[in-house]
């Protein structure tokens, strides 16, 4: 029986198949250390194989990903002055596998796809969390939370703030009929009601921010290039001005009142300094990539020692750009706060500055929630997150798609049409 091509890397034609590899991908992501590495392989049976159905798919304009590529040649470099080489070099065949998936995905699944299989990972994993039913203390604020079946009430937020976001971005671009409030509702209810037993100050904080920046984003459609880049430069400096009262007048403080926080952000704050002291060690390279929470290193067990860390591993600055600074350096840092910002500032433009489309409304969104979430969680730094996979999948499809030929005899699309370069050859 020979398989089609399109129902694999067609965008057009493998809802199916690319839903079920993005669900694959998600629980993968949850629940790995839970399951041990057949997650793992099963999320790289997903997608790397599709490189061998149609490879000049992949290698088309392929120069338009350098950036990550060389941050991944980067990462896998450190291994030369790192002090822990072995524990560097598996990190970084890891992450940069898990950059190469994140590109094979974007160049054969559709941004509605990835949506669809996100809800559906979602809803598995949260259904999973709550059949486990687990609630942990948390060493940095010490209280109890809900945490189901993950170590942290930060991950359970994070997955149930996407869940709300994505059921919303589904609903207002991407459904087709009244199936899909049907579909999407029960995936809704259960990530608010995850969302709240959980205490995620981070996760909460940040849906709102988020759902306002795409409600600006989505009012853009009805105004003309110019009104547009008024509302652009205005919300920037609206956005300035809010943070800059937050930290003046003490709505900061209010905001984690609320939470049962404070400004220090109980505890964090002293990890960033700590952070900021190694990396005064190493400034420019780091200490290598994964390679300063080791065990058996002074100043990573007296941090898990000061935060009651007993399984000493697992542990974080709670900052991704500190733990990048400390990890590969001034270099590193660098390159990785590019890939977020052009990954999040190209999807803003192409909607403000260019031609409207939801496609790059809803992955701005997604970006953005991700840029909010750096300043206190390590998700993108690392492979298997749903974090760093959703910014390098938005970051590929700023590049245009090569159209997928059918017996040779496909039009070129359009931006094929203005692209330098040759195009593949027919299938």
């Amino acid at each position: 029986m020979k398989i089609p091509k399109s129902i694999l890397i067609d965008p057009d034609r493998n809802q199916t198949y690319g839903a079920f590899a993005v669900a694959v991908s998600m629980i993968a992501f949850a629940y790995s250390p839970n399951f041990g590495q057949v997650l793992i392989l099963a999320y790289y049976a997903v997608w790397l194989p599709l490189l061998f159905v149609d490879y000049r798919r992949f290698t088309w304009k392929l120069s338009s990903a350098w950036l990550p590529m060389v941050l991944a040649v980067y990462v896998c470099l450190s291994v030369f002055w790192s002090q822990a080489a072995g524990i560097s070099a598996r990190a970084a065949v890891q992450y940069s596998s898990h950059i190469v998936c994140a590109y094979v995905a974007a160049r054969t699944i559709s941004v509605r796809t990835l949506v669809v299989g996100s809800l559906i990972g979602v809803f598995i994993v949260l259904l999973y969390s709550l059949k486990v039913g687990g609630y942990a203390l948390d060493t940095i604020d010490g209280t109890v939370n809900f945490v189901g079946a993950f170590g942290s009430k930060n991950q359970i937020g994070f997955f149930s703030s996407l869940g709300i976001f994505l059921c919303l971005a589904f609903m207002v671009f991407y459904r087709r009929n009244w199936l899909g409030f049907v579909w999407t509702a029960p995936i809704l209810v259960l990530s608010a009601y995850m969302l709240a037993i959980a205490h995620s100050a981070t996760s909460v904080a940040s849906l709102p921010a988020v759902i306002g920046i795409v409600t600006l984003l989505t009012m853009t459609k009805v105004l003309s290039l110019r009104y547009r880049r008024v509302l652009f430069v205005v919300g920037a400096g609206a956005l300035v001005a809010g943070v800059a009262a937050a930290l003046n007048l003490g709505l900061l403080d209010l905001v984690l009142g609320i939470f049962g926080k404070d400004s220090t952000l109980t505890g964090r704050t002293y990890l960033w300094e700590q952070g900021w002291a190694a990396a005064q060690q190493h400034p420019l390279l780091g200490y290598g990539y994964a390679a300063y929470w080791v065990q058996g290193l002074a100043d990573p067990e007296r941090l898990w020692a000061e935060f009651y860390i007993s399984t000493r591993t697992g542990f974080h600055f709670h900052n991704t750009y500190v733990e990048t600074l400390v990890e590969i350096g001034f270099i590193g840092v660098t390159l990785l706060a590019l890939v977020i910002l052009r990954a999040f500032y190209g999807h803003v433009s192409k909607v403000v500055f260019g031609d409207w489309n939801a496609d790059s409304v809803v992955l701005a969104g997604a970006i953005g929630l991700m840029l909010i979430r750096s300043f206190f969680e390590v998700e993108m730094l690392g492979p298997y997150f749903m974090a760093s996979f959703v910014v390098y999948y938005g970051l590929f499809r700023l590049s245009p798609l090569p159209a997928f030929r059918r017996r040779g005899l496909a039009t070129p699309t359009e931006d094929e049409r203005h692209a330098v370069g040759r195009m593949p050859a027919p299938i």
